[in-house]
């Protein structure tokens, strides 16, 4: 499985710590950024993640920041992405099982380390279930394509 990572220099450290933790595990991860934890914008590297997942060129994608909400939004409006906040594993894995997210996203003011690697552990281990789920998650396709055309 093939991961896209980033984050914002808020995220930066705790971006290292799980790029380390997905290779211990054995994952393919590209990093998209920021090299260094100097200010930069958090919008920038949730596109650049979000478009290589929904492109296709990657399976599944995680992001950092300092809430992880600023970061998600963003990848958030790229067509295609389900980026999903989570600060504890429980509604990590459902986001997975139930909604087919495809981007995580995490604030490392609010998790540390150790719970970051759980999250992050839950979240790839879960598979999308969909029976009465695909329906729904096709309802919120059906919502992106029709904001789309409308502009």
């Amino acid at each position: 499985m093939k991961l896209a990572i980033g984050s914002d220099h808020v995220g930066f450290e705790l971006k290292k710590v799980i790029i380390e933790y997905l290779a211990e595990l054995g994952y393919d991860v590209a990093d998209f950024g920021p090299d260094s934890d100097k200010r930069t914008d958090y919008p920038l590297y949730g596109q650049k993640v979000a478009q290589a997942v929904a492109a296709g060129d990657f399976d599944l994608g995680i992001l950092i920041c300092g809430t992880g909400v600023g970061i998600s939004i963003s990848a958030n409006k790229v067509k295609g992405i389900r980026a999903v906040v989570c600060s504890e594993p429980y509604s990590a894995k459902l986001s997975r099982e139930h909604n087919n997210t495809n981007i995580l996203a995490f604030g490392s003011r609010v998790v540390g380390s150790e719970l970051a690697k759980m999250i992050v552990k839950e979240w790839l281990a879960a598979e999308f279930e969909g029976g009465r789920h695909a329906k729904r998650v096709e309802m919120i396709k059906a919502i992106e394509e029709k904001t789309n055309e409308e502009g």
